[in-house]
């Protein structure tokens, strides 16, 4: 026994957009593929004409008196409309956050750099902390110096949002906002 299969543009349920079976008003008015008018026609000729073309008929002005339907490929149509969406999402800006310690070797610190410089180019802000454990708490300039170095590394592509603080809660942080 063979199944049938649909095509699943014609039952479009999510769509705001009625196309082709989906349109039951009759007469519509119809546009071509390349924007002419083609006038009032009953719903099967449009659908017919549409067919004939090789596209859909998609009815885009519901209110209107007959209501507007246009000859389109209804496929490259959510396409676009689906690109045009995601293109005008604004780029939300994260919070990156990097920990470090006064006793990180050089080699860990620059591949740190390197991540954070990437976070910030990538329109992200990051927030640096030097954590001290310990002993490390007698050598408090350690750590500021290492903050000092990585915010001068990141000054090109980062502004300082807050400046680092001296001490909250066994750590220094400092964050940096993209340029």
């Amino acid at each position: 026994m063979t199944q049938r299969r649909t095509d699943s543009r014609i039952y479009d349920t999510k769509s705001q957009h009625r196309i082709n079976e989906m349109i039951r008003i009759s007469p519509v008015r119809v546009v071509s593929a390349e924007g002419e008018q083609l006038g009032v026609l009953s719903t099967s000729e449009a659908i017919f004409a549409a067919r004939s073309a090789g596209l859909d008929l998609v009815e885009v002005a519901p209110d209107a008196k007959p209501p507007v339907c246009r000859i389109m490929d209804y496929g490259k149509f959510k396409y676009q409309q689906k690109k045009r969406q995601t293109k005008q999402q604004v780029n939300r800006t994260k919070i990156k956050q990097l920990r470090l310690r006064p006793k990180t070797g050089d080699h860990d610190v620059q591949v740190r750099l390197k991540q954070a410089r990437e976070f910030l180019v990538h329109k992200d802000k990051v927030q640096i902390f030097v954590v001290f454990r310990g002993r490390e708490l007698a050598h408090v300039e350690e750590g500021q110096k290492l903050m000092e170095f990585m915010i001068e590394q990141l000054s090109d592509v980062a502004k300082i949002e807050t400046p680092p603080k001296r001490m909250e809660n066994k750590r220094v942080m400092c964050t940096l906002a993209p340029r």
